[in-house]
């Protein structure tokens, strides 16, 4: 995955977290758009092991709320 993809990724992550949806959506949404396949591949794979990021919970936090 490109430097520059994984940051706006990351970014988007922070302002989820923060409730800015939008601009989280804003920043995200073209890189994954314009990434070929192999790399749509990575950035989904990043986004499923990332899902916390997003969230701003802990492993134990979803244990905790089946």
């Amino acid at each position: 995955m490109r430097p520059s993809t994984l940051r706006a990724l990351k970014r988007a992550a922070e302002l989820t977290r923060q409730n800015r949806l939008t601009e989280a959506v804003l920043i995200a949404e073209p890189v994954i758009l314009t990434a070929d396949s192999y790399e749509g591949d990575e950035i989904l794979r990043w986004l499923a092991g990332h899902v916390t990021d997003f969230t701003g919970e802990t492993p134990n936090d979803q244990k905790e709320n089946p």
